[in-house]
């Protein structure tokens, strides 16, 4: 089955924010002794220290969405460690106007950049890209919540 690698178009992405949880990887990347965060530069979480990650598209497999997204927003390849497990996010923002919340149903995999592969800043969802090590403190609730399963 071919996946649909086309966006969905923005009117009908609202109605589908709206009322419907959104299906998402999140990547939690081990990198140079600690965990790699990005600073979010929208909603939801904007101006927060969060995991990279992405809606999965229709057709698209789980892992190929983490490569996907991997590619997007860090610019490299990544070998995934381990499938954490599914995480409910629900959110009292949104990245739409007229959109008042957002509900994700993401699945979070363990992975690390391929060797010698460096990261960077590739998209428009984070303006930095900061490693963070034990103790893991003034971060997102949901962010915690991976850390404290694979501490």
């Amino acid at each position: 089955m071919d996946k649909n690698d086309r966006w969905v178009p923005s009117d009908e992405w609202e109605v589908i924010v709206d009322n419907m949880p959104i299906v998402s990887v999140d990547l939690i990347v081990k990198y140079e002794g600690g965990v790699l965060l990005g600073l979010r530069e929208n909603e939801p979480a904007k101006g927060e220290w969060f995991v990279p990650g992405g809606t999965v598209l229709k057709n698209e497999r789980l892992t190929e969405a983490v490569q996907r997204v991997a590619e997007t927003e860090l610019g490299c390849e990544v070998a995934i460690q381990e499938e954490l497990g599914v995480f409910e996010h629900f959110y009292d923002t949104s990245e739409i106007d007229g959109v008042d919340s957002n509900h994700y149903v993401a699945n979070a995999f363990v992975v690390e950049p391929v060797s010698g592969q460096q990261v960077s800043v590739s998209d428009d969802q984070h303006s930095q890209l900061r490693v963070f090590e034990p103790p893991f403190e003034d971060l997102h609730p949901y962010v915690h919540q991976y850390l404290e399963q694979i501490a």
